[in-house]
């Protein structure tokens, strides 16, 4: 078994602004499990907010790389449980390695993932495509460049409002709003029936995550749906997150890839909660991981390689937001020749 690593700058199509953060260009890394046969592909990206840097994704996996490439387990499973007492401080190179391992024993195997974790995709649910942070007409122009049924939309801002208000005199799809954070409890309450009256489907995460006493007002009063993302990161948060908000956003690189998502996922249905997995603007090897997950999530937000214009990767492909599966096992991603 050999783990080799392989780096991109991903150039994004506009400029992507959201309440703390933003950037034109993407770092990422792509991990692949290669044993002469079969090849497995996982990725992270690169993340100042949360201290993520491709040299530290590397240093942290070269630590776990003898383990990795002596090859002695027997899952991707077995795997994670092997490596995560090192790699627990960078949930993001275990994601990288966590989704390299799932592609290639379900390639072993000659399955899809979906099927190597028995779901069927008869039911899926549709992607949204993000909005990010700009001027409204900006905002709306990038709307009318991909007309999609699901919009979300990041908020934030001192014209949150309005942005949706302008937004829906061009369209009559369904809208999802994000303020990362950025609202109080009181904001909140006031702007969600209004926002309801707009065609919003649910808010997510619109306070910071240490607000707890404010979350619990805004889970009583509020007139949308909430989801929690910033205070749902691993796996222990998902009780926390019960009775603060309807449902949770999983995001494959802040819990340490798939095999702890469908845990998390798991653990959310059973207490009643909406399901969501969120991506990370991450090309198409990541974005196929997530796509696997599909036949037990409510909600997903998958449309990361959407927004980068040299995506290195194939696989999941999209029409007018339904996700359709790349033909080949595992993910089905695979790096385009000329960058293997």
């Amino acid at each position: 078994m050999h783990l080799t690593y392989h780096t991109f700058d991903l150039q994004l199509k506009h400029t992507f602004t959201i309440a703390h953060d933003s950037r034109d260009v993407q770092q990422t890394l792509i991990v692949q499990l290669n044993d002469g046969v079969h090849s497995g592909f996982g990725e992270a990206t690169a993340n100042p907010y949360y201290g993520i840097t491709i040299g530290n994704m590397i240093a942290t996996l070269d630590v776990v790389k003898e383990i990795v490439e002596k090859g002695k387990f027997a899952s991707a499973e077995e795997l994670w449980a092997m490596v995560h007492p090192l790699l627990k401080d960078n949930s993001f190179a275990q994601c990288a390695l966590d989704e390299a391992a799932q592609d290639y024993f379900a390639k072993k195997k000659g399955q899809k993932l979906y099927e190597s974790w028995g779901l069927s995709p008869e039911n899926i649910p549709m992607t949204n495509f993000t909005i990010g942070i700009d001027t409204v007409e900006k905002m709306v122009e990038k709307m009318k460049e991909l007309p999609w049924p699901i919009y979300k939309i990041k908020l934030g801002t001192n014209e949150d409002l309005r942005i949706v208000q302008e937004l829906r005199k061009n369209t009559d799809a369904i809208f999802r709003v994000d303020a990362n954070c950025g609202w109080t409890a009181e904001k909140t309450i006031e702007i969600a029936p209004k926002l309801a009256a707009l065609g919003v489907e649910f808010i997510e995460q619109p306070l910071p995550a240490d607000d707890i006493e404010g979350m619990r007002r805004v889970f009583i009063g509020s007139a949308l749906p909430v989801i929690a993302d910033e205070s749902c990161i691993i796996e222990e948060d998902v009780e926390l997150c019960h009775g603060l908000f309807h449902g949770i956003n999983v995001k494959l690189t802040k819990c340490g890839g798939p095999t702890a998502a469908l845990r998390m996922i798991a653990e959310a249905r059973s207490l009643g909660m909406k399901t969501m997995v969120g991506c990370m603007t991450e090309t198409s090897v990541g974005i196929s991981a997530i796509a696997h997950l599909l036949p037990i999530l409510d909600y997903v937000d998958m449309d990361g390689s959407l927004l980068i214009r040299n995506d290195p990767a194939t696989g999941v492909t999209f029409d007018f937001g339904k996700v359709i599966y790349a033909n080949g096992n595992g993910t089905g991603a695979a790096l385009k020749p000329e960058f293997l």
